[in-house]
């Protein structure tokens, strides 16, 4: 408990007329400073007896960036006093309103404001505090709570209708794979056959190097597709979106998809909250790289590096600039220095695809 400012000018003046009336006489001065000392000694009192508020956050719904989020806190009060609310916005989220309210407490108030999403990331709102004075304001009392709120940050979500067509077939071929086929028939190879499927030992046997297809028999559903990341450098934000950018376009395909980056897995699946789960791992996922073995397992591999990101499918690299078309003109690829405040905010989230709405 401390005085305010308001509470410190009225020592002052109160010290000032004793003096006074120690000069001039008392009763000239008692109007003005027995007033002022009752109202700074019920301050005290009243703020004194307040209990500690009780304090629930609401959680906040995780999102891409650049949307927008309302905060709500709920405060319970025993009894009544005037407060000020302070709370904290941390880094990768900016608050659209004030995160402070001046306000009388009174029961059960909720206090709410709006934040804005700036970066991938789970990011912490809080602690919060609540400064209790009294109805005149002369004297304070602040409790702190330490408790915060997370905030998950999706990272971007690209789209991929500007890039070039054998671009997006090379990475929608994946979803026609199946993982539980049988064997059916051998027959040539034809441009544009995924390379995993020729069959090495017979194609070796062939005259003219002929390759062969192994064809198998299928029973319509989509198999599973593993999507790994790595990232070499700290441009880890780029290698999320890149990853979140395959995944979402494989499971619109119907594929079911798992996703490995080298601080995490999810395992296969698809829906709404499978997806929810994958840009969950991606919103946090931190450079590194994967195994060896993960690598070559990978039936994509994504990969950001000091040239930029790469998707890997069939041992084909493509640019991931490129691929979302948004590439350069010589083809080469675009390093994140290249990018400007408003790149990828027209760029489609994933609201109103069927099967993967986070």
């Amino acid at each position: 408990m401390r005085l305010t400012r308001r509470g410190w000018t009225v020592v002052a003046v109160v010290l000032a007329a004793v003096v006074l009336s120690w000069r001039f006489g008392p009763r000239a001065l008692n109007a003005v400073v027995v007033p002022l000392v009752v109202a700074l000694l019920a301050g005290v009192v009243t703020v004194g007896r307040t209990d500690r508020p009780h304090v629930v956050r609401r959680p906040v719904a995780e999102g891409f960036i650049g949307e927008q989020r309302t905060v709500e806190v709920t405060i319970e009060a025993d009894g009544t006093a005037a407060a000020t609310v302070r709370d904290v916005v941390g880094n990768g989220l900016s608050a659209t309103t004030a995160p402070r309210a001046d306000t009388t407490l009174a029961g059960e108030e909720t206090i709410s404001y709006d934040v804005r999403l700036e970066a991938r990331g789970e990011h912490r709102i809080g602690p919060l505090s609540i400064a209790v004075s009294d109805m005149v304001g002369l004297v304070e009392r602040r409790f702190e709570y330490e408790e915060t709120t997370p905030v998950v940050v999706y990272p971007r979500v690209r789209d991929l209708g500007g890039g070039p067509a054998v671009d997006i077939r090379t990475l929608a071929s994946v979803a026609d794979r199946h993982v539980d086929e049988e064997f059916d028939h051998l027959r040539e190879y034809h441009r544009g056959d995924p390379l995993r499927d020729v069959h090495w030992k017979t194609a070796a046997k062939q005259p003219d190097d002929e390759l062969v297809v192994a064809e198998y028999a299928t029973d319509g559903d989509a198999g599973t597709v593993t999507v790994a990341a790595e990232c070499l450098t700290g441009n880890d934000d780029e290698m999320a979106s890149a990853a979140a950018t395959v995944a979402t376009f494989l499971l619109e395909q119907g594929a079911t998809v798992a996703v490995t980056v080298p601080d995490g897995t999810r395992p296969p699946g698809s829906g709404n909250a499978h997806h929810r789960d994958i840009l969950q791992l991606l919103a946090v996922a931190e450079p590194g790289e994967l195994a060896d073995r993960t690598r070559r397992d990978a039936d994509v591999l994504v990969r950001t590096d000091g040239d930029g990101t790469t998707v890997v499918v069939d041992d084909r690299e493509i640019p991931f600039a490129r691929l979302r078309g948004r590439d350069r003109a010589d083809g080469g690829r675009r390093n994140n220095r290249h990018r400007t405040a408003n790149d990828g905010r027209r760029d489609r989230e994933t609201d109103g695809q069927p099967g993967v709405t986070a």
